[in-house]
């Protein structure tokens, strides 16, 4: 498994990271240990979770992912393993955590000690802030609106505390998760102004039907900054994999919370998906290795985030890792894109 370099930092991560937001929901704790075993052993270092998962996030089951991991990661030699987890942002409801999460001093500190406490390790490696403080369009939504404006913690107040945690040791780095190229500029010319921790890397959603991350600027500032794209959701809640296709009611999370997919419940969607499947069966790649490979072709990724229910589904998609696509198949999924760009932002 190829290890690239998270941003301006010294660690080194497997090019397939082991998504966890299943783990206490779809999946039991001795499921997540089998499927941690299975990716530690096929070369992943690379471990990402948050405060909130498992997702639906609901008060019952709120830190079990992050608990799963620390029951694994107990038997573990901690060197060998990049843990990366996330602070929840305001503004989507979850009033069980800290009355409403924000991303401010006092919140930060009191996240980071929940995390560090339920996996059970004296450091985290990725302290990531998982949507921003502010207001801006999210999972799904595409117009920015300014009518829903919020109180803020600055960009400055925000990296100041959570630098000072890199300095006590608690944190090796810090990320972003479902930023913009203003969010993301703004903190990397805090940290340039004022002496801080630099941001290493930004989590984004990016897959073969939402290639926003190309179009709307983060690709340039990933390029020239060096913060690198942990790309999440590189199989649309499974689209890309070609089972719905089968069978619309195949079991998953699109089936499982009816409504939680509305991203991929938009027109064109089923045109370019079956597009891209027709794709994978003329060059002969299974669909879910195709969109996985792809994500990993781009310059600016430095990982791409996976997630499975079975162990069958998470050998298929580690596979992807040994996958190369020709030119010639890049250039009819750009041909596809053009056709039907990003149904699914």
């Amino acid at each position: 498994m190829e290890l690239r370099t998270l941003g301006r930092s010294n660690i080194e991560v497997s090019t397939i990271c082991l998504g966890t937001m299943t783990f206490g929901q779809q999946n039991t704790e001795a499921e997540a240990h089998r499927q941690l075993d299975l990716a530690f052993s096929s070369g992943i270092n690379f471990i990402d979770t948050a405060e909130m998962y498992p997702v639906p996030a609901r008060a019952q089951t709120q830190g079990r992912s992050e608990s799963f991991v620390g029951s694994w990661l107990a038997g573990r030699r901690r060197d060998d393993l990049i843990i990366a987890t996330k602070i929840a942002g305001p503004a989507r409801g979850m009033d069980w955590i800290r009355g409403g999460p924000r991303v401010n001093a006092e919140q930060i500190q009191s996240a980071v000690e929940g995390s560090l406490k339920r996996l059970k390790t004296d450091y985290i490696d990725l302290y990531q802030i998982h949507w921003p403080e502010r207001n801006v369009p999210l999972f799904g939504d595409r117009y920015y609106d300014s009518r829903r404006e919020r109180e803020a913690e600055s960009v400055e107040h925000q990296l100041q505390s959570l630098s000072r945690l890199v300095e006590a040791g608690k944190i090796r780095a810090i990320g972003l998760s479902n930023e913009t190229p203003w969010g993301v500029m703004s903190f990397e010319q805090t940290a340039e102004r004022l002496g801080l921790s630099h941001v290493v890397s930004i989590q984004n959603a990016f897959n073969l039907l939402n290639r926003r991350f190309e179009t709307d600027g983060l690709a340039e500032v990933s390029q020239r900054t060096g913060i690198g794209l942990l790309a999440y959701s590189p199989l649309a809640f499974g689209l890309l994999t070609g089972k719905y296709a089968i069978n619309p009611n195949s079991a998953g999370r699109m089936t499982e919370f009816p409504g939680f997919g509305q991203r991929y419940a938009k027109p064109n969607v089923h045109e370019a998906v079956q597009a891209y499947l027709e794709l994978a069966k003329a060059y002969g790649f299974l669909p879910a290795q195709m969109a996985i490979a792809f994500i990993l072709q781009k310059s600016f990724t430095t990982s791409v985030i996976i997630g499975a229910t079975d162990e069958e589904q998470l050998t298929e998609n580690i596979g992807a890792a040994n996958c190369t696509l020709p030119d010639s198949l890049l250039r009819k999924i750009d041909e596809i894109d053009q056709r039907w760009p990003s149904p699914a932002p």
